[in-house]
């Protein structure tokens, strides 16, 4: 079994769904840190079988919609002297904006420059998500 130590200051994203943490990773734009980031996959879990865990030992202004977008089920652990200050539970952000693209090749959003483009929350079960300007029905995907 690998052991990764505490961390002193950062963030530790706990009980991300197996196979999910690479995406996050990426959306996170965590390659662009220069601080320590650990990216741990396939953990054992009592309550999930496996999961992922990230942990950044770093101050890291974190994208809530992204996270909550791709791993609607996270727990966020704010660490400060090595002891979890806060600790928060992520859930599908009920609107999106500027991350999405809508699938419908017709939409206004894939012919011409949108400044901002907004999907709500349309199904939780699903993931899907509504576009603000043709009512298609779309999920993120990286």
């Amino acid at each position: 079994m690998i052991n990764v130590s505490k961390i002193k200051k950062g963030i530790v994203l706990d009980h991300i769904e197996h196979g999910t943490g690479h995406l996050l990773y990426k959306a996170l734009k965590l390659d662009e840190v220069d601080d320590p980031i650990v990216l741990m996959q396939n953990i054992n879990s009592s309550s999930m079988g496996k999961k992922d865990l990230i942990k950044i030992e770093t101050d890291f202004d974190l994208d809530f919609t992204v996270l909550g977008l791709i791993a609607p089920h996270t727990t966020v652990n704010f660490i400060e002297d090595g002891v979890r200050v806060k600790k928060l539970r992520m859930e599908l952000p009920e609107k999106v904006e500027g991350i999405m693209k809508c699938k419908n090749p017709r939409c206004i959003s894939n012919i011409e420059k949108v400044e901002t483009h907004s999907f709500t929350l349309a199904n939780p079960d699903t993931k899907e998500y509504k576009c603000e300007y043709c009512d298609s029905l779309t999920t993120y995907m990286e």
